[in-house]
């Protein structure tokens, strides 16, 4: 029996269903979907040629660009695992992905840090704009997707932890395609949508609520490499653009933009929202524009989706994360941790068999580290996280990872942070440190140790030096107690 298709196989069958609809648009450029899925299997050739196999992992790094989408498909359709790495973090961080995961392949934009393992050549790099082109016209040959067992990992997607050293989701292909599902069943999305996607695809919810969808479905994306307000409010118009995705702190900046109020956007059905809550003023600005919102709340390891706040009861549950979406299951655990069940669920993450296991309750219910209550008509508002991370700017940090950079510092003996209230960025880092005898180090020499070891986001606000840190009687770190230390937002 012919099991189901893979990811891998989704632009053949969107080439063969709407050849001439357009697939990708990234600045002039435009791909329709019979010239995407010709690119993709010229890729899957190429690749196939330098030696990548069924179980391979091909990593990507740079922005959002139509080659992150051709790598995906083409990576996939080998039977291959795709490894998109975000492109803000560090060149150790990159390294570190890279090793942990064998990449054999590197996909990246030109002018990119790749780490000192390129160097050392441990993977094969391709250049967009170079010998990434090179290679896919300079083949002639052509490869048919293979078929894959829709358990096979498709995509690994590195998540930040509690303990402070990344691990990376096992996304397989069913929980891909599961999570595409409840997006077009719970969204409703057309297939005219035009979707206009400046939020990074490294991240799960624009590749898993966006852009895999809206492909799935036969719409087009419209592919920016950073956001930017204004030419964002250019492009609804010019593209007519019919879905937006985003964090509050990017709808926020558009809706501080001078040219918001003239910008005709009549042609927008879906703003969705993820990362935090839209606040409640930036909902009624957005209405007075005749545009409300969808808001999520997921994960990376649920493909991402978990929950959805629609329209109708935006402003009626505003603060509550929505209902479970329709392939998906929550209930409350103890303490009221939100668990989550369904097809878009991971069954653990790579190479951590013990954290794999961990994140599972007996039941094999997925730990999502956040509690929850939920109202009488179904509605789930997240309160408070078991876990330590925080949210900066619709990035996840692990104040693990921080301390640990902190106390990799010779003169830092011990260091403690917690996420703070930021009007900007939602929240940002505080943290404490505690110095060796006789050292001299000072908050600003703190700080330059940590930039070009973590991505600038992870860095913190403010670094404060002090004679100890808050530990409970078993030596743990009273994170309550730091929070209570922290400045006002």
């Amino acid at each position: 029996m012919t099991p189901p298709p893979g990811l891998g196989s989704w632009t053949a069958r969107r080439a063969r269903a709407t050849p001439e609809r357009t697939a990708l648009v990234h600045g002039p450029r435009r791909l329709t979907y019979a010239a995407l899925d010709d690119r993709v299997r010229a890729l899957a050739a190429g690749l196939a040629g330098l030696g990548v196999e069924r179980g391979d992992r091909v990593a990507y790094l740079g922005p959002n660009h139509p080659a992150f989408v051709e790598t995906l498909f083409a990576t996939t359709s080998l039977g291959a695992v795709f490894v998109p790495l975000n492109a803000r973090l560090a060149a150790q961080e990159h390294a570190f992905a890279l090793a942990d995961t064998e990449a054999r392949v590197l996909v990246h934009a030109a002018g990119v840090d790749v780490g000192e393992d390129a160097d050392r050549g441990t993977f094969l790099t391709l250049e967009l704009g170079g010998s990434y082109d090179e290679l896919i016209t300079g083949t002639g040959h052509r490869r048919e997707p293979v078929d894959v067992d829709p358990d096979d990992t498709a995509i690994l997607l590195y998540t930040s932890g509690t303990t402070g050293r990344p691990k990376a989701a096992r996304l397989s292909h069913a929980n891909l395609t599961w999570n595409a599902l409840n997006v077009l069943v719970d969204v409703d999305l057309a297939r005219d949508e035009v979707c206009l996607l400046s939020a990074p695809l490294f991240h799960a919810a624009a590749l898993g609520m966006t852009c895999l969808p809206v492909l799935l479905k036969g719409g087009t994306l419209v592919l920016e490499g950073s956001f930017d307000a204004d030419r964002t409010l250019a492009l609804v118009p010019a593209e007519g653009v019919t879905i937006m995705f985003g964090v509050p702190t990017m709808f926020a900046a558009l809706a501080r933009a001078p040219r918001f109020e003239d910008t005709d956007l009549s042609s927008v059905r879906y703003l969705l929202c993820g990362g935090a809550p839209v606040p409640p003023a930036l909902l009624e600005r957005y209405a007075q524009r005749g545009l409300t919102f969808l808001q999520g709340y997921g994960m990376t390891e649920a493909a991402p989706g978990v929950l959805l706040l629609d329209r109708e009861h935006a402003r009626e549950k505003t603060g509550t994360a929505g209902r479970p979406h329709f392939f998906s299951d929550v209930r409350l655990g103890d303490a009221g941790e939100v668990l989550v069940r369904g097809p878009n669920v991971v069954d653990g993450y790579w190479r951590r068999p013990q954290e794999s296991t961990e994140a599972f309750d007996d039941d094999g219910w997925f730990r999502s580290g956040d509690v929850a209550t939920v109202d009488g008509d179904g509605f789930h508002r997240i309160v408070d996280r078991v876990k330590d991370l925080y949210i900066s700017g619709g990035e996840n940090v692990s104040p693990a990872e921080v301390e640990g950079v902190l106390t990799s510092h010779p003169e830092v003996v011990d260091a403690g942070v917690v996420g703070v209230p930021d009007e900007r960025w939602g929240e940002t880092g505080q943290a404490w440190v505690v110095l060796a005898p006789g050292a001299t180090a000072t908050p600003a020499d703190l700080l330059a140790h940590l930039d070009g070891r973590l991505a600038r986001f992870k860095l913190p606000r403010g670094v404060e030096i002090v004679d100890a840190l808050p530990r409970n009687p078993t030596g743990k770190l009273d994170k309550s107690a730091l929070r209570r230390w922290a400045p006002p937002g």
